[in-house]
C-alpha cells in the first residue's frame, strides 16, 4: 500500500517506521498512536527530503516537545556560530529547531540543517522571501510568496510556520479594535504591511489549496502562524487573536481534508489566569490539533529574565493542553541570544515540559523524579548529578563550596536533614556539633 503523508498512512490503517520509532520512545501502543495521527491530534512532522532526522511525535497523550529558534540575521552573520547552537541544542534534547534566519545565504544554511541535524527542522517563508528576492516588500509578487513556500519543501523542512489567518477580515478586525502593541509577530507584521501596500488579498489565505498540495507532496506539517498573538499582557485574548483562530480552525479542516498534518500557533504574552481558558478554545476552536506556544510570558517587566516568566506560563499552557513550548531565552526583547543565553532558555523549556508530563500523567514522566528522590536519600551525589537535568551545572555549583564532609552539602553540613534522619533510622547516635 502506498501513502502520501503519515496522516495518510494513518487514515489508510497504515502503520509507518517514523510511527514505530514514536511508538517506541512514547511507550504507546502503535494501533493507539496511529488512530491519534488520523484524527489530526497527533502529528509526525517529518519531510520527505529530510533524510537525518530522528522521528518525533506532537500532540495528544504524548510528552511534550521543545523548539529552539535560531539563525542568522543582519546584526548576527556568524552562520558556524548558530550551527553550534544548533548542535548543542539537539545534544540537550530539543526535539525541534526553527530556522528564522534573514540575512545572507539561507538556502545553504537550511541545507545543511536538513542533511545533518536529527531534530525536526521549521522555517519561516515569509523571512526568506524578503531575503532571497533583495527587493521591497510591496513589490514581491503572489506567486514568489508561493514560489518559496515550494523551494523550503524541496530543501527537506519539516514544519512552516504558514501566517495565513492574517487575512483581510482579520486585518480589518485588528485595525477597528486597537491594541496597546498592535502586531508583535514578524511574518504577520510583514504580511499585514504587504496587505495594505498592494490592496491584495493574504496570498498564502487566497492560495492556501497551492499550499496543502505543497505540503501533502512533501509531506511538510502545517504550523498556522498566529500572527494576531498578543504580545503585551494588555492585548490578551483580544478580539484579534480570537478572530484568527476561528480562521485557523477553518483552515485546520481543510488542511485535513487533503492529508496534511497541522499544529497551531498560539499566545506569546499572557496574564496566568487565562491560559488554561485559551488552551480550551484553541482545542475547541481548530479541533483538538496540537497546539505550539511561545512561552507564554506571563508578566511584561522582565527582560533579561524572560526564560523564567515564558517557563512559567509554558508549564501551564502544557498542563493544561498545549502539545509543544517554543524556547525562550533570557535575551528576549533584547538582542539574538548567545549560546549560553539558548542553554539558559532549553533548561527553562525542559523543566516546564517536563512538570507539564506529570502533572498530565505521562507514562514514564515522574518516574525520573523518583530516582532522583532515591539518590537524594542515599546522599548519592554521583547519581544526583547523572539525573540533573544539567549534570554539568549541578557538578559544578557541588565543587564550587565544597563541604567539610562528602556525605553533605555547604548549606548544611552536619545538620543535614536527610542525613540525620537515615542515622537516627539505622539506630545509631547524632550529635551534631562534635561530628
Amino acid at each position: 500500500m502506498s501513502y502520501t503523508t503519515q496522516m495518510d498512512a494513518a487514515r489508510q490503517g497504515i502503520v509507518t517506521p517514523q510511527m514505530k520509532i514514536v511508538a517506541k520512545k512514547e511507550h504507546m501502543e502503535e494501533e493507539k498512536l496511529r488512530e491519534l495521527i488520523a484524527k489530526g491530534q497527533v502529528i509526525i512532522p517529518c519531510n520527505k527530503n529530510h533524510t537525518s532526522i530522528d522521528p518525533n511525535g506532537v500532540g495528544a497523550c504524548l510528552t511534550t516537545k521543545i523548539n529552539v529558534n535560531l539563525g542568522v540575521s543582519r546584526d548576527w552573520k556568524d552562520a558556524d556560530m548558530e550551527y553550534e547552537k544548533v548542535r548543542s541544542a539537539v545534544e540537550m534534547g530539543a526535539e525541534s529547531i526553527m530556522d528564522l534566519s534573514s540575512y545572507g545565504d539561507t538556502r545553504t544554511f537550511r541545507r545543511k540543517l536538513t542533511a545533518e541535524c536529527p531534530a525536526m527542522i521549521g522555517t519561516v517563508p515569509i523571512y526568506d522571501a524578503v531575503v532571497y528576492y533583495h527587493k521591497a516588500l510591496g513589490q514581491i509578487t503572489s506567486q514568489e510568496w508561493l514560489d518559496i513556500v515550494r523551494m523550503h519543501a524541496e530543501d527537506g523542512v519539516d514544519f512552516m510556520t504558514i501566517h495565513c489567518g492574517m487575512n483581510r477580515a482579520t486585518a480589518e478586525r485588528f485595525k477597528k479594535n486597537k491594541r496597546l502593541m498592535n502586531i508583535v509577530s514578524r511574518g504577520g507584521s510583514i504580511m499585514f504591511a504587504w496587505m495594505e501596500m498592494t490592496g491584495q488579498e493574504n496570498p498564502f489565505y487566497e492560495h492556501f489549496d497551492q499550499i496543502l498540495q505543497i505540503c501533502r507532496e512533501y509531506d511538510i506539517t502545517l504550523s498556522l502562524g498566529d500572527a494576531c498573538r498578543p504580545g503585551c499582557l494588555a492585548d490578551a485574548t483580544d478580539t484579534a487573536q480570537i478572530e484568527e483562530l476561528i480562521t485557523l480552525g477553518e483552515l485546520t479542516k481543510r488542511a485535513w481534508a487533503q492529508d496534511v498534518q497541522v499544529m497551531i500557533e498560539g499566545p506569546g504574552h499572557m496574564p496566568m489566569n487565562q491560559i488554561a481558558a485559551n488552551m480550551e478554545i484553541q482545542k475547541t476552536l481548530c479541533h483538538g490539533a496540537p497546539f505550539y506556544v511561545l512561552g507564554p510570558l506571563v508578566t511584561d517587566v522582565a527582560p533579561g529574565y524572560d526564560h523564567i516568566t515564558a517557563a512559567i506560563g509554558g508549564a501551564i499552557a502544557a498542563m493544561s493542553g498545549a502539545s509543544f513550548l517554543c524556547y525562550v531565552t533570557p535575551a528576549e526583547h533584547l538582542r539574538l541570544p548567545n549560546a549560553e543565553d539558548v542553554k539558559e532558555g532549553i533548561i527553562a523549556a525542559k523543566i516546564a515540559a517536563h512538570a507539564a508530563d506529570i502533572a498530565k500523567g505521562i507514562p514514564g514522566a515522574a518516574e525520573w523524579d523518583y530516582k532522583m528522590s532515591q539518590a537524594r536519600k542515599r546522599l548519592d551525589w554521583e547519581a544526583m548529578f547523572a539525573l540533573s537535568m544539567d549534570p554539568e551545572k549541578a557538578r559544578r555549583y557541588r565543587a564550587e563550596a565544597k563541604p567539610e564532609k562528602e556525605d553533605t552539602c555547604s548549606m548544611c553540613g552536619n545538620f543535614c536533614a536527610v542525613k540525620n534522619t537515615n542515622r537516627i533510622l539505622d539506630g545509631e547516635i547524632v550529635t551534631i556539633f562534635d561530628e
